[in-house]
């Protein structure tokens, strides 16, 4: 391999991890400005900011955008823990309409740093390169959206956000997002 096309490589890399990073925002953003006020103004989450000592909607927003990708809220209770995803079984279409923000993120990325690919395996490896920064924002974020009362720890199962939400989405969807625009060229 040639120099050339080892810092080709290694540029592509880089990029779609920044956009995978950016991407992983976006998804938390959209969460937050759907979902932050309801969450804010229930009682349950007043109970948790007294019982914690500090606000925790942007927390809770988290989960939610954790939920999005299957990832179970594990929360601790009296006779051991248990888990749950707030968007399942939700009778709030915006809750469930969260389902589909992750993969239509991802493989609009997944398109965008692949432009120009001309071959499917090609495009399927650019867009898969979102899954660095992705794999990044999942393990970080799981960390920080956990919610502590005294010896207590609720939050998104770390193993399952970091493979399942980190890994095995940006690598789906954004490398089936990376295909289309050698798809397209193809056709033409």
């Amino acid at each position: 391999m040639s120099t050339r096309s080892e810092s080709d490589a290694a540029v592509t890399l880089a990029r779609g991890g920044l956009v995978g990073l950016a991407v992983w925002l976006l998804g938390y953003l959209v969460t937050y400005l759907l979902h932050a006020g309801n969450i804010r103004e229930a009682f349950a989450t007043n109970v948790v900011e007294f019982l914690a000592g500090d606000p925790v909607t942007w927390k809770l927003v988290g989960w939610l955008y954790f939920n999005a990708h299957f990832v179970a809220t594990s929360i601790p209770g009296l006779f051991g823990d248990s888990s749950t995803n707030f968007l399942s079984g939700a009778e709030d279409i915006t809750l469930t309409a969260l389902y589909v923000v992750p993969p239509l993120l991802l493989l609009v990325a997944g398109a965008a740093v692949a432009r120009g690919a001309n071959d499917p395996a090609e495009g399927a490896k650019t867009g898969g390169s979102l899954a660095l920064g992705y794999l990044v924002a999942s393990a970080v974020g799981a960390f920080l959206v956990q919610i502590s009362v005294a010896d207590a720890v609720a939050g998104p199962s770390l193993v399952t956000a970091i493979l399942l939400a980190g890994a095995v989405y940006p690598l789906v969807f954004g490398a089936l997002g990376g295909v289309i625009p050698a798809v397209l060229s193809s056709r033409r």
